[in-house]
Protein backbone atom coordinates (compact mmCIF):
# COMPACT_ATOMS: atom_id res chain seq x y z
CA UNK A 1 0.00 0.00 0.00
CA UNK A 2 1.03 3.64 -0.42
CA UNK A 3 1.43 5.45 2.91
CA UNK A 4 1.85 9.21 3.39
CA UNK A 5 4.27 9.79 6.28
CA UNK A 6 4.31 13.31 7.71
CA UNK A 7 7.56 14.11 9.51
CA UNK A 8 9.09 11.11 7.78
CA UNK A 9 12.70 12.32 7.88
CA UNK A 10 12.58 12.79 11.66
CA UNK A 11 13.80 10.40 14.32
CA UNK A 12 10.77 8.13 14.64
CA UNK A 13 9.51 8.85 11.14
CA UNK A 14 12.70 7.74 9.38
CA UNK A 15 12.85 4.46 11.29
CA UNK A 16 9.18 3.84 10.50
CA UNK A 17 9.77 4.51 6.80
CA UNK A 18 12.51 1.85 6.88
CA UNK A 19 10.14 -0.65 8.50
CA UNK A 20 7.36 0.22 6.03
CA UNK A 21 9.66 -0.39 3.08
CA UNK A 22 10.93 -3.63 4.64
CA UNK A 23 7.29 -4.73 4.95
CA UNK A 24 6.69 -4.14 1.25
CA UNK A 25 4.85 -0.81 1.46
CA UNK A 26 5.49 2.41 -0.46
CA UNK A 27 6.27 5.38 1.78
CA UNK A 28 5.85 8.97 0.59
CA UNK A 29 7.39 11.52 2.95
CA UNK A 30 6.30 15.09 3.63
CA UNK A 31 8.56 17.09 5.96
CA UNK A 32 9.62 20.72 6.33
CA UNK A 33 13.11 19.66 7.57
CA UNK A 34 12.70 21.85 10.66
CA UNK A 35 14.20 19.20 12.92
CA UNK A 36 15.73 16.77 10.40
CA UNK A 37 18.06 16.65 7.40
CA UNK A 38 17.47 15.90 3.73
CA UNK A 39 20.39 13.44 3.77
CA UNK A 40 18.24 11.09 5.84
CA UNK A 41 16.81 10.03 2.48
CA UNK A 42 20.27 8.84 1.40
CA UNK A 43 20.55 6.81 4.60
CA UNK A 44 17.10 5.24 4.16
CA UNK A 45 18.04 4.28 0.62
CA UNK A 46 21.32 2.77 1.80
CA UNK A 47 19.51 0.64 4.41
CA UNK A 48 16.58 -0.49 2.26
CA UNK A 49 17.70 -0.09 -1.35
CA UNK A 50 14.66 2.15 -1.93
CA UNK A 51 14.60 5.95 -2.01
CA UNK A 52 11.21 7.18 -0.82
CA UNK A 53 9.52 10.04 -2.65
CA UNK A 54 9.89 13.28 -0.70
CA UNK A 55 7.97 16.56 -0.54
CA UNK A 56 9.51 19.46 1.37
CA UNK A 57 6.33 21.01 2.69
CA UNK A 58 5.08 22.41 6.00
CA UNK A 59 1.75 21.04 7.21
CA UNK A 60 0.78 24.63 8.06
CA UNK A 61 0.95 25.38 4.31
CA UNK A 62 -2.47 24.13 3.19
CA UNK A 63 -1.88 24.72 -0.52
CA UNK A 64 1.55 23.09 -0.42
CA UNK A 65 0.17 20.12 1.49
CA UNK A 66 -2.71 19.74 -0.95
CA UNK A 67 -0.20 19.29 -3.78
CA UNK A 68 1.08 16.21 -1.94
CA UNK A 69 -2.44 14.77 -1.96
CA UNK A 70 -2.91 15.67 -5.62
CA UNK A 71 0.29 13.82 -6.57
CA UNK A 72 -0.92 10.37 -5.49
CA UNK A 73 -3.77 8.38 -4.02
CA UNK A 74 -2.90 7.19 -0.51
CA UNK A 75 -4.17 4.14 1.33
CA UNK A 76 -3.22 5.54 4.74
CA UNK A 77 -1.46 8.32 6.64
CA UNK A 78 1.00 8.03 9.50
CA UNK A 79 1.14 11.44 11.16
CA UNK A 80 4.37 12.29 13.00
CA UNK A 81 4.87 15.96 12.08
CA UNK A 82 4.86 18.21 15.14
CA UNK A 83 6.99 19.98 17.70
CA UNK A 84 7.87 17.69 20.59
CA UNK A 85 9.90 19.32 23.39
CA UNK A 86 8.08 19.50 26.75
CA UNK A 87 10.16 22.36 28.16
CA UNK A 88 9.98 24.40 24.97
CA UNK A 89 6.21 23.96 24.86
CA UNK A 90 5.92 25.46 28.35
CA UNK A 91 7.94 28.48 27.20
CA UNK A 92 6.27 28.81 23.77
CA UNK A 93 2.70 27.51 24.05
CA UNK A 94 1.28 29.46 21.11
CA UNK A 95 3.93 28.06 18.78
CA UNK A 96 3.01 24.52 19.84
CA UNK A 97 -0.74 25.02 19.59
CA UNK A 98 -0.47 26.58 16.13
CA UNK A 99 1.88 23.98 14.67
CA UNK A 100 0.60 20.80 16.30
CA UNK A 101 -3.11 21.56 16.07
CA UNK A 102 -3.59 23.91 13.12
CA UNK A 103 -1.16 21.89 10.98
CA UNK A 104 -2.92 18.66 11.92
CA UNK A 105 -6.33 20.15 11.05
CA UNK A 106 -4.98 20.95 7.58
CA UNK A 107 -3.96 17.32 7.22
CA UNK A 108 -7.32 15.99 8.41
CA UNK A 109 -9.24 18.34 6.08
CA UNK A 110 -7.23 17.06 3.14
CA UNK A 111 -7.54 13.43 4.21
CA UNK A 112 -11.31 13.87 4.20
CA UNK A 113 -11.30 15.72 0.86
CA UNK A 114 -9.16 13.04 -0.82
CA UNK A 115 -10.91 10.12 0.87
CA UNK A 116 -8.03 8.75 2.96
CA UNK A 117 -9.77 6.74 5.67
CA UNK A 118 -6.85 5.21 7.59
CA UNK A 119 -4.80 7.37 9.97
CA UNK A 120 -2.17 6.32 12.51
CA UNK A 121 -1.40 9.20 14.87
CA UNK A 122 1.78 9.81 16.84
CA UNK A 123 0.42 10.53 20.32
CA UNK A 124 2.14 10.47 23.69
CA UNK A 125 1.91 9.18 27.23
CA UNK A 126 1.87 12.85 28.30
CA UNK A 127 -1.92 12.77 27.78
CA UNK A 128 -2.16 10.83 31.06
CA UNK A 129 -0.79 13.83 32.95
CA UNK A 130 -0.01 13.18 36.60
CA UNK A 131 -3.47 12.02 37.69
CA UNK A 132 -2.77 8.29 37.55
CA UNK A 133 -0.32 5.80 38.97
CA UNK A 134 1.93 3.75 36.71
CA UNK A 135 1.55 1.47 34.87
CA UNK A 136 -0.64 3.68 32.72
CA UNK A 137 -3.60 1.93 31.12
CA UNK A 138 -5.57 3.15 28.09
CA UNK A 139 -8.81 2.76 30.05
CA UNK A 140 -7.70 5.62 32.34
CA UNK A 141 -8.64 8.05 29.58
CA UNK A 142 -7.16 11.52 29.83
CA UNK A 143 -5.50 13.14 32.79
CA UNK A 144 -4.71 16.78 33.47
CA UNK A 145 -1.86 17.41 31.05
CA UNK A 146 1.12 19.17 32.60
CA UNK A 147 2.45 20.97 29.52
CA UNK A 148 1.21 22.39 26.18
CA UNK A 149 2.97 19.65 24.18
CA UNK A 150 0.87 17.02 25.96
CA UNK A 151 -2.26 19.10 25.52
CA UNK A 152 -1.74 19.27 21.75
CA UNK A 153 -1.54 15.47 21.68
CA UNK A 154 -4.72 15.22 23.74
CA UNK A 155 -6.56 17.62 21.41
CA UNK A 156 -5.45 15.64 18.36
CA UNK A 157 -6.71 12.43 19.94
CA UNK A 158 -10.09 14.05 20.64
CA UNK A 159 -10.32 15.47 17.12
CA UNK A 160 -9.58 12.10 15.52
CA UNK A 161 -11.97 10.33 17.87
CA UNK A 162 -14.73 12.77 16.91
CA UNK A 163 -13.92 12.37 13.22
CA UNK A 164 -14.13 8.59 13.51
CA UNK A 165 -17.47 8.89 15.32
CA UNK A 166 -18.84 11.11 12.56
CA UNK A 167 -17.45 8.97 9.71
CA UNK A 168 -18.10 5.28 10.34
CA UNK A 169 -15.64 4.33 7.55
CA UNK A 170 -12.70 6.08 9.24
CA UNK A 171 -10.07 4.24 11.26
CA UNK A 172 -7.82 6.24 13.60
CA UNK A 173 -5.20 4.39 15.62
CA UNK A 174 -3.81 6.65 18.34
CA UNK A 175 -0.43 5.38 19.52
CA UNK A 176 0.58 6.71 22.90
CA UNK A 177 4.39 6.57 22.91
CA UNK A 178 6.42 6.45 26.01
CA UNK A 179 10.14 7.37 25.54
CA UNK A 180 11.80 6.29 22.28
CA UNK A 181 15.60 6.06 22.28
CA UNK A 182 18.27 4.07 20.45
CA UNK A 183 18.96 4.00 16.72
CA UNK A 184 19.00 1.68 13.73
CA UNK A 185 21.64 -1.02 14.15
CA UNK A 186 23.36 0.09 10.93
CA UNK A 187 24.34 3.33 12.67
CA UNK A 188 23.00 5.21 9.65
CA UNK A 189 19.92 6.84 11.16
CA UNK A 190 19.18 8.00 14.68
CA UNK A 191 18.12 11.03 16.70
CA UNK A 192 19.70 14.31 15.57
CA UNK A 193 17.96 17.29 17.21
CA UNK A 194 18.81 20.82 16.16
CA UNK A 195 20.85 22.78 18.69
CA UNK A 196 21.08 21.64 22.30
CA UNK A 197 18.99 18.46 22.72
CA UNK A 198 15.82 18.46 24.80
CA UNK A 199 15.68 14.67 25.16
CA UNK A 200 17.82 12.55 27.46
CA UNK A 201 19.74 10.19 25.20
CA UNK A 202 20.94 12.66 22.54
CA UNK A 203 22.06 14.96 25.36
CA UNK A 204 24.01 12.14 27.01
CA UNK A 205 25.50 11.33 23.59
CA UNK A 206 26.81 14.87 23.16
CA UNK A 207 28.38 14.75 26.61
CA UNK A 208 29.97 11.38 25.81
CA UNK A 209 31.31 12.82 22.53
CA UNK A 210 32.78 15.85 24.32
CA UNK A 211 30.40 18.31 22.68
CA UNK A 212 28.72 19.29 25.95
CA UNK A 213 30.41 19.45 29.37
CA UNK A 214 27.91 17.51 31.49
CA UNK A 215 24.36 16.18 31.71
CA UNK A 216 21.86 18.23 33.70
CA UNK A 217 19.65 15.88 35.70
CA UNK A 218 16.40 17.70 36.44
CA UNK A 219 15.70 16.83 40.07
CA UNK A 220 16.84 14.06 42.40
CA UNK A 221 14.02 14.32 44.96
CA UNK A 222 11.25 12.43 43.19
CA UNK A 223 9.72 9.41 44.91
CA UNK A 224 11.65 6.93 42.73
CA UNK A 225 14.41 4.35 43.08
CA UNK A 226 17.18 6.99 43.11
CA UNK A 227 15.24 10.26 43.19
CA UNK A 228 15.47 10.89 39.45
CA UNK A 229 12.56 10.68 37.04
CA UNK A 230 11.52 7.22 35.83
CA UNK A 231 10.37 6.66 32.25
CA UNK A 232 9.48 3.76 29.98
CA UNK A 233 12.25 3.82 27.36
CA UNK A 234 11.48 1.95 24.13
CA UNK A 235 13.85 1.21 21.26
CA UNK A 236 12.92 3.35 18.25
CA UNK A 237 13.01 0.29 15.97
CA UNK A 238 10.47 -1.44 18.24
CA UNK A 239 8.34 1.70 18.03
CA UNK A 240 8.67 1.76 14.24
CA UNK A 241 7.58 -1.89 14.04
CA UNK A 242 4.54 -0.98 16.12
CA UNK A 243 3.46 1.49 13.44
CA UNK A 244 3.48 -1.19 10.77
CA UNK A 245 1.35 -3.36 13.05
CA UNK A 246 -0.98 -0.41 13.71
CA UNK A 247 -1.30 0.20 9.98
CA UNK A 248 -2.31 -3.43 9.43
CA UNK A 249 -4.88 -3.06 12.21
CA UNK A 250 -6.26 0.17 10.74
CA UNK A 251 -6.81 -1.46 7.35
CA UNK A 252 -9.13 -4.02 8.93
CA UNK A 253 -10.99 -1.99 11.55
CA UNK A 254 -12.92 1.26 11.84
CA UNK A 255 -13.37 3.69 14.71
CA UNK A 256 -10.79 5.26 17.01
CA UNK A 257 -8.50 3.06 19.09
CA UNK A 258 -6.01 4.23 21.71
CA UNK A 259 -2.98 1.96 22.24
CA UNK A 260 0.05 2.34 24.50
CA UNK A 261 3.42 1.60 22.91
CA UNK A 262 6.01 0.93 25.59
CA UNK A 263 7.93 -1.86 27.29
CA UNK A 264 6.07 -1.88 30.59
CA UNK A 265 9.32 -1.24 32.46
CA UNK A 266 10.57 1.99 34.00
CA UNK A 267 14.18 3.19 34.17
CA UNK A 268 15.44 6.25 36.03
CA UNK A 269 17.59 8.96 34.45
CA UNK A 270 20.63 7.69 36.34
CA UNK A 271 19.97 4.08 35.34
CA UNK A 272 19.93 5.14 31.69
CA UNK A 273 23.06 7.21 32.21
CA UNK A 274 24.91 4.23 33.68
CA UNK A 275 23.71 1.93 30.87
CA UNK A 276 25.08 4.46 28.37
CA UNK A 277 28.37 4.60 30.28
CA UNK A 278 28.61 0.84 29.88
CA UNK A 279 27.91 1.14 26.14
CA UNK A 280 30.56 3.81 25.52
CA UNK A 281 33.09 2.55 28.07
CA UNK A 282 33.58 5.76 30.04
CA UNK A 283 32.09 7.82 32.84
CA UNK A 284 29.76 10.65 31.86
CA UNK A 285 29.75 13.77 34.08
CA UNK A 286 26.41 15.03 35.35
CA UNK A 287 24.99 17.63 37.73
CA UNK A 288 21.75 17.66 39.65
CA UNK A 289 19.70 20.77 38.88
CA UNK A 290 16.18 21.98 39.68
CA UNK A 291 13.16 20.07 38.47
CA UNK A 292 11.94 20.91 34.96
CA UNK A 293 8.45 22.46 34.63
CA UNK A 294 5.88 19.98 33.36
CA UNK A 295 7.75 16.79 34.35
CA UNK A 296 6.24 14.02 36.49
CA UNK A 297 7.99 11.46 38.69
CA UNK A 298 7.14 8.09 37.13
CA UNK A 299 5.72 7.12 33.77
CA UNK A 300 5.59 3.65 32.26
CA UNK A 301 3.10 1.68 30.20
CA UNK A 302 0.79 -1.22 30.56
CA UNK A 303 1.54 -2.67 27.09
CA UNK A 304 -1.00 -5.51 27.19
CA UNK A 305 -3.46 -3.91 24.76
CA UNK A 306 -0.79 -3.59 22.06
CA UNK A 307 -0.05 -7.29 22.44
CA UNK A 308 -3.74 -8.21 22.29
CA UNK A 309 -4.85 -5.99 19.37
CA UNK A 310 -1.66 -5.63 17.34
CA UNK A 311 0.26 -8.76 18.27
CA UNK A 312 3.11 -6.40 19.21
CA UNK A 313 5.80 -6.90 21.84
CA UNK A 314 9.10 -5.11 22.25
CA UNK A 315 12.37 -6.93 21.48
CA UNK A 316 15.15 -4.68 22.84
CA UNK A 317 16.33 -4.00 26.40
CA UNK A 318 17.91 -0.84 27.83
CA UNK A 319 21.46 -2.07 27.19
CA UNK A 320 20.75 -2.58 23.47
CA UNK A 321 18.99 0.77 23.27
CA UNK A 322 22.08 2.51 24.65
CA UNK A 323 24.50 0.45 22.55
CA UNK A 324 22.63 1.29 19.35
CA UNK A 325 22.28 4.93 20.36
CA UNK A 326 26.01 5.18 21.06
CA UNK A 327 26.91 3.50 17.78
CA UNK A 328 24.92 6.10 15.85
CA UNK A 329 26.16 9.11 17.81
CA UNK A 330 29.82 8.04 17.71
CA UNK A 331 29.65 7.49 13.95
CA UNK A 332 27.71 10.70 13.35
CA UNK A 333 28.94 13.23 15.95
CA UNK A 334 27.83 16.17 13.81
CA UNK A 335 24.58 14.56 12.72
CA UNK A 336 23.48 13.20 9.37
CA UNK A 337 25.23 15.10 6.60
Amino acid sequence: MRVLVTGGTGFIGSHTVVELINAGHEAVIVDNLYNSDIHVLDRIEKITGVRPEFFETDILDFEGLEKVFQAHEYDAIIHFAGYKAVGESVAKPLVYYENNISGSLNLYHLAAKYNVKRIVFSSSATVYGDDFEAPFKEEYGYGTTTNPYGTTKLFNERILTDLAFADKELSAVLLRYFNPIGAHKSGLIGEVPNGIPNNLLPYIAKVANGQLPYLSVFGDDYDTVDGTGVRDYIHVVDLARAHVKALDYAMNHTGAEVINIGTGKGYSVLQVLHAYEKACGKEIPYKIVARRPGDIATCYADPSKAKKLLGFETQYDIEEMCEDGYRFSSQNPDGIK
